[in-house]
């Protein structure tokens, strides 16, 4: 895969431009999962494609990636994908299940079961999300930048430990006090293939990436600095490494560590461009704790968007006047949810680009 490969000319890099903290000519707004099931046209496509087939046929990828794009006026497109990609590139079955979401029949029970994890090679086992990414990058022809992304460590030792989601992640929770050791083999063999696959992502085309650290709110501040903190540094020090030693450009990195409300200020010494806010920080005060130099994306709680189209609009406002123009992405402070209504998305598109 060549960095260097003839794209279209990108149209609108305000995203690019908010990461980076120059000036926009409006605030960029996207949201987490806007390509997804609140979509009758993604439902439309599910009813014919199992979901990691999806994931797998870069053309169905693709296609479902473009579905928001034709009917908002979003700034940015978010390859489709999944966190649990990685996973099974490691060997492990994860199936979809309706009504119930990622099932791993087979999880990692003991540190003896780590054997079964197959590292050497799994990247090959992944190149169909760079096909899907490069593909996407020419069918975009330049409107808006794509963003790739992948879970980050403690968040998919958490899916690989409990065999799918899980509301008190307390098996991956025992392991950090019962087999520490064997926990930093796990968390490391994880972030060597998450850097890899960044790497693959950014030399198929990807121009921005994001670091879901969806689960950090099953860990106390202590805990997080001690098993997530120190990988999320190590994915953005060794992927920063890699890139400068093979000269590609850097892209922006955006790491986004739901309930880590308490460690902003640790976070912002990560190295990151972007911090991802969830909806229960207040913007102000995130601001004075990470200070100028950093981004900001969020972080309107999920569930405003079934408010009236009214309310809604006023709370997106107040949100972006919070945030201001510099320095700002607007996003969800979490993935949008399957009822939420499609008129709320245009509501939200609009709030966020005529507030300032």
């Amino acid at each position: 895969l060549d960095p260097l490969q003839p794209f279209p000319p990108l149209k609108n890099d305000n995203l690019l431009r908010a990461a980076r903290g120059e000036e926009v000519d409006r605030v960029p707004v996207w949201v987490m999962r806007q390509a997804g099931r609140y979509l009758p046209e993604f439902q439309e496509l599910r009813k014919h494609h199992d979901f990691f087939t999806v994931c797998r046929t870069p053309e169905l990828a693709c296609e479902v990636t473009m579905q928001p794009l034709r009917r908002f006026d979003l700034d940015a497109s978010i390859i489709f994908s999944d966190i649990l990609v990685i996973p099974q590139a490691l060997g492990l079955t994860v199936e979809m299940h309706a009504g119930v979401g990622p099932v791993l029949p087979q999880p990692i029970e003991t540190p003896e079961d780590l054997k079964r994890l197959t590292p050497d090679g799994a990247l090959t086992r992944l190149t169909y999300v760079g096909d899907a990414i490069t593909m996407m990058r020419h069918k975009l022809d330049g409107r808006v930048p794509l963003i790739g992304f992948t879970g980050a460590p403690w968040t998919l030792l958490g899916y690989m430990i409990e065999g799918g989601g899980s509301k008190t992640m307390s098996k991956a929770k025992a392991w950090l006090t019962k087999y520490p050791d064997d926990t930093k083999l796990f968390l490391n063999l994880l972030t060597d293939v998450i850097v890899d696959y960044l790497e693959m992502q950014v030399m198929a085309g990807a121009q921005m990436l994001q670091i879901f650290e969806s689960s950090a709110e099953h860990l106390s501040k202590e805990e997080f600095l001690q098993w997530g903190a120190p990988y999320l540094r190590r994915i953005r020090d060794d992927l920063v490494d890699r890139l400068t030693k093979k000269v590609i450009p850097l892209v922006p990195l955006t790491l986004f560590a739901k309930g880590a409300g308490h460690s902003l200020k640790e976070q912002s010494e990560l190295g990151y461009d972007v911090l991802g806010l969830d909806w229960t920080v207040d913007p102000v005060e995130a601001r004075k704790l990470v200070g100028p130099n950093i981004t900001l994306q969020g972080n309107l709680d999920p569930q405003d968007m079934y408010r009236d189209a009214g309310e809604l609009r006023t709370l997106t406002t107040e949100m972006v006047h919070k945030f201001g123009k510099s320095r700002y992405i607007a996003n969800l402070g979490h993935g949008i949810t399957p009822q939420t209504p499609i008129t709320s998305m245009e509501v939200l598109v609009e709030a966020v680009h005529k507030a300032l």
